[in-house]
Order: C-alpha cells, then structure tokens, then sequence
C-alpha cells in the first residue's frame, strides 16, 4: 500500500508538505502542489480510513434507511433514481454509502444501534414507516438526518412538490375540458395526503364537485389493486372521462382492465400517471404523467446531509421543494 512518505520521496519533499496537499491545505506552492496531487494519482495512493477516522473523528460513511413496502426494492424507479443520485453526490463529497436495517451480524438490532454500530456521520431516509417508533428514535438522536418526502420537526427534508403536481395534472385534465374526473390513488400517507389536496384545490376552483365514487384508494406500485379499482369506475352508471393514478407503474393494471373491458385511451377515457419514469414514454400510447425530478431529489439530499454533518453550527434546518414537470403524453383528449 502506497503511503504519504513514499508520495514525499518521489516528490523530494516532506510528508508534511504531502499532507498538507492532499488535505486541502493553502499554505504550500501551486506548483508543488500539483505535482504532489499528480504523483499520488499515478501512484493510486489511498487514505488510510482509518487513520482520516481517528484524525478527525469522522467515518465518512452515510447511512441509508430504505425500507420498500411494495417489494419492489431496488428495481422501484423512482426510488432508484433518488438513491443512484444521492450516491453518486456523496462519493463526489467523499462519503461512503451503507445501507442502514434492523440486522448485525444475523442479530435484531434498532435502525438507531445499526447506524452507531456502522459508524454514520448522518443518515438519509429516503422510504420507510415513517411513523415508526425506531424512525423516530433515529430521527431524535444525535445523528444528523435528511428525510425524503416527509416532515419531521427539528429534521431536513427534500421533498417533491406532490400538491403542486397533483393540482397542475388535474388542471390540465379540466383544461381539456374534463369534468367527470376520478382518483385512484395510493395507501393513505402524506404524499398522498398532499395529492388529494392538489386534485380537490383543482377541482373546487372550476366548480366541479366529486362524487366520493369517483375516489379510489390502491397501494402505490400495486398493478392488481390499480387494475380492480379500474373496473370499478368504468362500470359506474355514470362513469368518469378522465382517471389519475398513483404512479406510472400501476397504470399497467389500468391497461389490462381497459383491453378486457374493451375501452380505447384516450378515446373512450382519459388517464394520466404520476412520476415520469421512463416506462411512461415508451408504453403505447404514451402517457400524459407529471414528471419527479429524482436527480434533483437525490443530488440535493446527498448536499444537504454532507451540510450538516461538515457545518453543523451553520447548517439550517429547512424544508426543500423540488420541482417536477407535466409530460403531456397522448393519453388525454379533449371533451367538448
């Protein structure tokens, strides 16, 4: 293994002056510094973790808490393009990434003692029960946390604007001159909580009263509930022209209810999707979607925990709204 004396004697300088460069430090020569940084990368010299650990207290390592209900682990999108994001940032921060679980060594564990157990400068959580006893418990502690898509006291979080986005696809629907509008949408949480406001603020503003048939409720991801709660609406005796689902993925169920009830989209209904994935854009037709920015998600979450750990007298608590975009698609028509 490469150390910092033999970076110094191919420099020909000290091992103070090589580690004052690799650390960062202003107070040597641009020049000498360069050639230090250069001599190290053709050297493939890595630091001694644990040595940086003792030096400053500091593992470098970050936790995450993602704990999937629907299954789908890692191979869910939209999850996956958050953490891929966030991973990405704090290994360009110089962070490792470990996931954080009730497990050590075979043995049950709290996700608080696993985090302390793995030595977490901070943990991002990014899906899990939010209500949680043991969440709770690692929010409250000493460790710095970033949470996605939900709001903790005293906690950061990154959170995709839900309401907005469930408000502007609504409204886009109404604006094709929609007023029959159904909602099937995911298990009761806060991001759902947050959709069912955007789709009523819509709808109360152009006068449209929903029938409280016209609301279904499926699990997020889940194509068999999207797929019955499809079937239910069309078979109203006043049916909906246009339904919104839960996310991209569920419409899938959608499309099987609609070719064995022999309904044509956007002919016969109208639907839209939710998240943007990339599955939305190449099922035919192409479905009208409200876009998440999971890079954006990712990359800011990432930032902001590496914040608070590197700068915690500084580092403000604060909620961080991300942006996302309607996909317009071809899966809704315009009612005259």
């Amino acid at each position: 293994m490469v150390t910092i004396k033999d970076i110094s004697r191919a420099c020909h300088v000290s091992a103070a002056t090589v580690s004052k460069a690799l650390n960062g430090y202003g107070d040597i020569g641009e020049d000498t510094k360069l050639k230090i940084l250069e001599t190290a990368k053709k050297m493939k010299y890595m630091p001694n973790a644990a040595a940086r650990q003792l030096k400053t207290n500091m593992s470098y390592n970050i936790g995450v808490l993602f704990a999937d209900e629907t299954s789908s682990g890692l191979t869910h999108e939209f999850f996956n393009g958050i953490l891929d994001s966030a991973k990405t940032e704090a290994e360009n921060l110089g962070y490792d990434v470990t996931f954080i679980t009730r497990k050590i060594g075979g043995k049950d564990t709290s996700f608080l003692e696993h985090a302390r157990y793995r030595k977490c400068d901070g943990v991002l959580i990014a899906s899990v029960d939010f209500k949680n006893p043991e969440v709770v418990e690692l929010v409250q502690s000493d460790i710095p946390v970033v949470v996605i898509d939900y709001v903790y006291d005293g906690a950061s979080s990154i959170m995709s604007d839900n309401t907005e986005g469930e408000y502007a696809l609504t409204k886009y629907l109404i604006d094709k001159g929609h007023k029959r509008i159904a909602f099937i949408h995911g298990e009761l949480t806060s991001v759902t909580e947050k959709r069912l406001t955007g789709f009523y603020r819509a709808c109360a503003e152009a006068g449209i009263k929903v029938p409280d048939e016209y609301i279904e409720e499926a699990k997020y991801h889940d194509t068999n509930a999207c797929r019955e709660a499809t079937e239910k609406l069309l078979k109203l005796k006043k049916p909906p022209t246009a339904i919104l689902y839960p996310d991209d993925f569920s419409f899938i169920g959608a499309q099987e209810a609609f070719e064995s009830m022999n309904v044509s989209v956007p002919d016969d209904v109208s639907v839209c999707g939710y998240d943007g994935i990339r599955l939305s854009q190449v099922v035919h037709p192409k479905l009208t979607t409200y876009f998440q920015d999971t890079k954006e998600i990712g990359k800011k979450s990432a930032a902001k925990l590496v914040e608070m750990i590197e700068k915690p007298k500084t580092s403000l608590t604060e909620q961080i709204m991300v942006q996302g975009k309607i996909y317009a698609g071809q899966t809704v028509a315009e009612v005259h």
